[in-house]
């Protein structure tokens, strides 16, 4: 694997004069699964959203294989928590709205991944259903299959489940780990739900509290392995895993309960 598909080189972020970024040296590899975690606010989804070009590095810089982020492109999919279909098409519209700018690809060749796509989320049935008639756990799937569609490379996501219930949540979890497999996709995946982070990670950045700072670099995989079902969180080394990084979130919140 290459050890620095995504690198960030000394990056600092400030809104006016208040700091949220600090100094932050990180090297992400192709097809990784990593977390940025890290008390609410603490400028997680600005390091994540300076890797999709929505915002700029005060200083320092960040580089996808090598070159230089300035701008958003399609290499670089976002899927946030707020679910983002399109009222007015279909789920299947919903899923070729994101190869608009596909010119590399002819008619048959965006319906065949259009199908791809669909038999990928399990919502093949779907296909000519609007977004007011599906769930949303449903509809964050059509958001993922969408940014896959478009040819990403790398899926950033800022706590896409946060607003499903439970169960609905740590289903799609299971799925979100079998697509990137499958696809082969480097995710960058923001939250503050530790559970979920021990679950989906590769690896865990633990972040300070504001202004971000990198306090831990966890190597899930190492722990837990490679690939993870739902049992897993019942195993002792989840258990444990979960308690240490829920320690040290505490401290970093000074919250000593």
């Amino acid at each position: 694997m290459d050890s620095a598909h995504i690198s960030f080189e000394n990056v600092t972020k400030n809104f006016g004069a208040v700091p949220v970024v600090s100094d932050t040296r990180l090297s992400i590899a192709r097809n990784s699964f990593v977390v940025f975690l890290g008390p609410s606010g603490c400028g997680k989804t600005t390091l994540m959203r300076m890797v999709g070009g929505l915002d700029s590095p005060s200083s320092g810089t960040i580089r996808l294989d090598g070159e230089v982020i300035t701008e958003p492109d399609r290499r670089r999919g976002m899927v946030f928590q707020s679910y983002s279909s399109f009222p007015w098409l279909t789920v299947e519209g919903n899923i070729n709205f994101g190869m608009r700018y596909r010119n590399d690809l002819t008619a048959e060749e965006r319906a065949a991944r259009v199908t791809h796509y669909l038999r990928l989320i399990g919502m093949e049935d779907f296909r000519t259903s609007y977004p007011n008639r599906i769930s949303g756990g449903m509809r964050q799937r059509v958001a993922i299959a969408r940014t896959l569609a478009a040819g990403s490379e790398v899926l950033l996501m800022d706590e896409p489940f946060g607003a499903l219930d439970a169960l609905t949540r740590e289903r799609l979890q299971v799925e979100l780990r079998q697509i990137q497999r499958e696809e082969q996709k480097t995710v960058i995946f923001v939250t503050h739900d530790v559970e979920e982070a021990v679950f989906l990670a590769d690896r865990i950045i633990l972040f300070s509290a504001r202004p971000a700072r990198i306090r831990k670099d966890i190597d899930v995989a190492a722990v837990l392995g490679p690939d993870r079902l739902l049992g897993a969180r019942e195993g002792e080394a989840f258990f444990r895993l979960r308690n240490e990084v829920l320690h040290m979130i505490r401290n970093e919140t000074g919250d000593k309960r």
